[in-house]
């Protein structure tokens, strides 16, 4: 009897390697291999409308807004196909502003740009701009906003459309805000940029192999 066990274990044990052999094969997923054209890339960006950071219903909007940075092949799902290296809100003449007052941003970077899902029929990557972390200035206020944006990025227009979702960006420190701008507020970041490699406008292709 102990010996039927024993044999019917060690069949079992078997038959589980090769269902383990024949399966995990079929069910991997590919990583998705991202062409960037021209791939390295020296990108600008300007905003193309306002760029609005909204935090407890206070609108802060830029109507003036500019960037740099690179952009790269990859493979990978998620991956960072790009990364902004500086970027400005406001300018001389037009800054930023509240109904708290004008409004002063400074980012540390670099925040990435991160590539999930692309659709060839349109030429849009859906992904995130990632590594958000900018210091904002508005009367005595300063706070902190950090986290990630969600956006798409459309290969006919070069548009870097940013429309986060609620909860992906927190303001982790807060100093002279009271109630207005609190620690763990969630802020909302929309916007968009048109970027530029040079002359040419750059594209993101995503496929599976």
């Amino acid at each position: 009897m102990k010996k039927s066990i024993r044999n019917l274990a060690v069949a079992t044990g078997g038959a589980s390697a090769a269902l383990a052999l024949t399966v995990s094969p079929a069910s991997a997923v590919p990583s998705t291999v991202w062409t960037v054209t021209p791939s390295p890339a020296s990108i600008t960006a300007v905003n193309s409308g306002n760029i609005v950071l909204s935090v407890n219903g206070i609108a802060m909007t830029c109507t003036k807004s500019n960037g740099a940075g690179t952009g790269q092949s990859t493979t990978g799902n998620p991956a960072t196909v790009g990364n902004i290296t500086s970027i400005a809100f406001g300018a001389t003449g037009a800054p930023c502003t509240s109904l708290l007052g004008n409004v002063t941003t400074v980012a540390t970077t670099p925040w990435t740009i991160v590539a999930q899902d692309y659709t060839a029929g349109t030429g849009v990557t859906k992904g995130h701009v990632g590594n958000v972390d900018a210091k904002v200035t508005v009367g005595a206020c300063v706070f902190r906003v950090t986290g990630k944006a969600s956006g798409t990025y459309t290969n006919s227009t070069g548009a870097l459309a940013v429309n986060s979702l609620a909860g992906e960006l927190t303001v982790v420190s807060a100093t002279n805000c009271g109630s207005a701008v609190p620690v763990g507020a969630k802020p909302t970041f929309k916007g968009t940029y048109l970027f530029k490699a040079g002359s040419v406008i750059p594209k993101i292709v995503g496929s599976n192999p």
